[in-house]
């Protein structure tokens, strides 16, 4: 049925265009497109675990984001290794009405920021794909006419918070705990304005069955599905049994999706600490039950903790099979067996062969900050059926610390079949270091090097660690061609000789472009075989650097970082090295508001159509490590016989 928001006096034709953009909001959007899969298992709560670990409530928890990250990032990964879709920042509180009570009023935009850092770290290292929902609680004041907050502070103290949400990389909204049909309307409206992120609005219902303020849950799912939540729902207060009975009077208003998040049941204060009674097996038998009562996303609140969540995970497991990609277990070998090749004079990796000869697409992929690849392995299987060339691995790119790019570069050997590009920095090991995994990359069919010098540690986790650039990229060029000839820099055999294609790295917007040129000469003289460019977003520089290095009869591949927001474009451009963002774009994306995304998208869809004209081919880096946003670009991307071509302009922008 239709919602009974939508009933009253629309036309036919209104409600069909708002079926049609949902139906195309759910194709577009990650999250929404595994939502309509199935059910999505949350995570459970934070503050009351921070609690447990010896912090009272009179600290400020949204501000150990800052202080004890470890602690925040380690709640995370325990909720992820349980089970856990759906992560929340933890930025509960982090609005300015709250975080002024405790004297962090100016630090809203650095705890939120850092929140979801923190957050996405964990995700990192735990290998997982989970979403990171940004969290947005209530002021912790009133509104008028209860209080003395008017509607348009209120507004802009959420539009805040939102921002720096927006900015560090949430997936999605999670608006919760509101009592205030007026306060989570707010909320909501400073979110839309910023952003086309999905939405998850829950309001905090009493043993009574309304709000504190008096509002009944059919009231509330028709006011927050007129508002375009895209997900509605209710959490805290009371346990899985009184919010079971609060999900059936939400469905009865609105064919939206519905979230249930309980409290573990009503606390108890024992010996100067607060305890929850509810069990994780208790909370498994009524995950079955919301379920079973067509709710789709399911997690818990006050007093629950990871081991609620895993309990309710194998229920959510066995409940339905969403279609998603089959799991991906990583096989250890004890010895690699090495086929015997032909010994070639030129060497030339399949992907070298291409270029001038197609238009190739490589898209890159950082290593997990954790063990457990199997997020990357995932994205890998899907942009090999998109019909990408290749996959370049960054080394610890930024200077933090992250698994071994070459490890990770054998793991998609094993899985996929696409070239792999491997960057080699010479900032983390000496002369010996360099040529041992040079060999050892070779040994497992690592064919194609992209050599470069590397970020520095103080721009990364350790600023006081040692780089030893023993040779800087140009060198380390010059290693990889000793190699090629079968010795080793000292000019010791090493037997048979390798098989590298080597690539350099190469940045046409800095301001001595002379002097890049230069250098680039030196490099190609060294024996570079190919030229991949540090992300662009001007054509016309491009096009004067691909003029000027002519002479060097060396393939060049553009890069291209698709643009997520504002303030996205405004932090690369004024805080990341060798990147700039034209103000012209910059403004569109300002003016673009929550459309940003979509029009960065539409901006790095373009270049890629132009570049076909001038360059060999591109690679693409995901923002924020969304590989979607990069299956969206490559929409207009397809394979034609044995080339890469591009579609004309009738693909969607």
């Amino acid at each position: 049925m239709r919602s009974r928001a939508n009933e009253g006096g629309g036309s036919d034709s209104r409600r069909e265009y708002l079926m049609a953009s949902e139906e195309e909001a759910i194709r577009s959007d990650p999250f929404l497109k595994r939502l309509a899969d199935g059910p999505i298992l949350a995570d459970g709560a934070m503050g009351t675990v921070i609690y447990s670990k010896g912090i009272s409530f009179g600290h400020c928890f949204d501000e150990l984001n800052l202080s004890r990250p470890e602690l925040i990032n380690s709640i995370h990964r325990d909720y992820i290794e349980a089970g856990a879709e759906i992560i929340e920042t933890n930025t509960f509180g982090a609005n300015y009405g709250r975080l002024q009570s405790h004297g962090y009023e100016d630090k809203v935009r650095d705890i939120n920021l850092k929140g979801v850092k923190v957050a996405r770290d964990a995700r990192e290292i735990c290998g997982r794909s989970v979403f990171i929902g940004g969290s947005i609680g209530p002021l912790g004041k009133s509104l008028r006419p209860f209080g003395q907050i008017q509607n348009a502070t209120a507004f802009e103290y959420f539009v805040q918070q939102a921002e720096a949400l927006l900015e560090g990389g949430v997936d999605l909204f999670i608006i919760e705990t509101m009592s205030s049909l007026g306060e989570i309307e707010q909320a909501i409206k400073a979110v839309k304005k910023l952003s086309n992120l999905p939405v998850i609005a829950m309001m905090s219902f009493t043993e009574a069955g309304t709000t504190f303020l008096g509002h009944y849950p059919e009231e509330a799912a028709r006011l927050l599905t007129d508002l375009g939540a895209d997900v509605i729902g209710a959490n805290c207060s009371t346990g899985p049994q009184r919010l079971l009975d609060i999900a059936n009077m939400l469905r009865q208003s609105t064919d939206k999706p519905l979230a249930i998040m309980p409290n573990a049941g009503m606390p108890r204060y024992v010996e100067g600490r607060f305890h929850y009674g509810a069990s994780p097996g208790y909370f498994a038998d009524y995950a079955l039950h919301l379920l079973n009562a067509g709710v789709s996303i399911i997690g818990g609140c006050c007093g629950t903790t990871p081991d609620h969540i895993k309990s309710m995970a194998a229920v959510v497991s066995d409940y339905s099979k969403p279609s998603v990609e089959p799991e991906i277990s990583v096989k250890l070998v004890d010895r690699v067996v090495v086929q015997k090749t032909d010994v070639v004079d030129v060497h030339e990796s399949s992907f070298v062969q291409k270029l001038g000869k197609e238009f190739v697409v490589s898209v890159e992929l950082d290593p997990p900050r954790g063990t457990n690849p199997e997020k990357l392995l995932k994205a890998a299987r899907r942009l090999e059926a998109s019909g990408i060339d290749a996959i370049n691995i960054a080394d610890s790119p930024m200077a933090r610390v992250r698994m071994s790019a070459l490890a990770l570069a054998y793991l998609f050997k094993q899985h996929v079949d696409l070239e792999i590009i491997l960057h080699f920095t010479c900032r983390d090991r000496n002369l010996m270091g360099l040529q041992s995994d040079l060999m050892g990359a070779h040994a497992v069919g690592i064919k194609n090097i992209l050599a470069i010098t590397g970020d520095p540690p103080s721009a990364g986790d350790y600023p006081n660690a040692t780089a030893v650039y023993d040779v800087d990229s140009i060198g380390l060029v010059e290693i990889i061609r000793k190699l090629n000839s079968g010795t080793d820099l000292a000019g010791s055999s090493i037997g048979k000789p390798t098989e590298f294609s080597i690539g350099v790295g190469a940045d046409p917007s800095v301001d001595d472009l002379d002097r890049e040129l230069s250098r680039l000469e030196r490099k190609v003289d060294a024996g570079a075989q190919f030229v991949f460019t540090q992300p662009l977003y001007e054509l016309g520089v491009a096009e004067r650097f691909v003029n000027m290095a002519t002479g060097l009869n060396v393939p060049i591949l553009l890069g291209l970082l698709p643009l997520q927001s504002y303030r996205h474009a405004e932090f690369l451009h004024n805080e990341v090295p060798g990147i700039s963002v034209p103000e012209e774009h910059r403004e569109q994306l300002r003016r673009a508001g929550k459309q940003a995304n979509v029009k960065g998208i539409a901006m790095c869809r373009e270049l890629l159509k132009s570049a076909k004209d001038v360059f060999a081919g591109v690679y693409l880096m995901p923002s924020f490590g969304r590989y979607d946003t990069i299956l969206d670009i490559l929409d207009g991307v397809v394979k034609s016989q044995g080339r890469t071509v591009i579609k004309p302009d009738d693909s969607k922008s």
